[in-house]
């Protein structure tokens, strides 16, 4: 079912560096309203949750949010 290569799905060649745009996209993704936030947010309550089939769906939920974190 899963297939783990350690490479980029796109080759990536940076150029130049913008501190500004870094500052700008780290927030979107680590910040408190980023999809990282939420997808961390998720994954934890699946833990408090008493039930199996609702601790699958947050599961899911949570893996589907910190996959739409990566490039591509």
């Amino acid at each position: 079912m899963w297939n783990y290569e350690k490479r980029l799905e796109y080759p990536i060649n940076i150029k130049r560096t913008d501190a500004a745009m870094a500052k700008a996209i780290i927030s979107q993704f680590g910040g408190p309203d980023g999809e990282t936030g939420a997808a961390m947010r998720y994954l934890s309550q699946r833990f408090a949750m008493p039930y199996r089939p609702v601790m699958g769906v947050l599961t899911d939920v949570g893996i589907e949010a910190s996959n739409r974190n990566l490039p591509g």
